[in-house]
């Protein structure tokens, strides 16, 4: 019997890959008008390697790259920058098409919510309240809530844990086969494929089930839920 959903955040509830193109190909166009003396490409290379260095979730990787070019950081580009970077991001950070949806239907039906994502605390919290989905989830756990990313066992474990269900009873959405899908399936949990959020060209998928849509969640869940049930 599933009573519980878990949602992976990026790249399955919002298209976090797509917002962050956007919000920093702003900042760079932004950077490069307040005097960075830099190819646009050139910019765009420095910023993808910090990235590759640092994690995708580095928050001073503007004040990096200035350091790199200048050894110094000049405050006027870097505040070129972060301010067209805000507004970028706040515009492109929306939910995947139905998601709303989804979840409104998951909690008519009963089921318990919850997410569980590798993003520091800070970040993932200013997403889901930029959202309007704070409210939403019975629970939330971040990075920063066991010092454990995907696939390791203690996300998922809190989150199973604060939601008060067991592995078999709960099932795992996410877009990233080695983490979300093999951390959730080794631990007894059903998993859930988010297709439509692959980055990755991702072939297996370690996966009981793949979905194009999350509005196709729901049928799983009825199914899931009717195996067993008196005919």
């Amino acid at each position: 019997m599933i009573k519980a959903v878990i949602f992976d955040l990026d790249n399955t509830l919002v298209d976090f890959m797509a917002m962050k193109r956007k919000a920093v190909d702003a900042a760079i166009d932004a950077m490069i008008d307040a005097g960075l003396n830099l190819s646009r490409d050139e910019v765009r290379t420095r910023i993808d390697a910090i990235y590759k260095e640092r994690g995708i979730e580095f928050q001073n990787v503007f004040d990096q790259l200035l350091y790199d070019v200048f050894n110094k950081v000049n405050y006027k580009i870097l505040s070129a920058g972060i301010i067209a970077y805000r507004r970028a991001r706040e515009a492109a950070l929306v939910p995947y098409p139905h998601v709303y949806m989804t979840l409104m239907e998951l909690l008519k039906r009963g089921m318990l919510l919850a997410v569980v994502s590798d993003a520091p605390g800070r970040e993932a919290w200013l997403r889901l309240c930029y959202l309007n989905f704070h409210h939403i989830f019975h629970a939330v756990v971040t990075f920063d809530d066991t010092g454990e990313r995907k696939p390791n066992p203690g996300p998922f474990k809190k989150a199973l844990e604060l939601l008060g269900v067991a592995p078999a009873e709960a099932l795992m959405l996410g877009d990233w086969a080695e983490r979300d899908m093999v951390g959730a399936a080794n631990i007894g949990m059903k998993t859930v494929f988010a297709r439509y959020g692959d980055t990755f060209g991702t072939v297996v998928t370690h996966a009981d089930y793949e979905v194009a849509d999350i509005k196709d969640l729901l049928p799983i869940v009825e199914k899931e839920n009717s195996r067993g049930a008196p005919r």
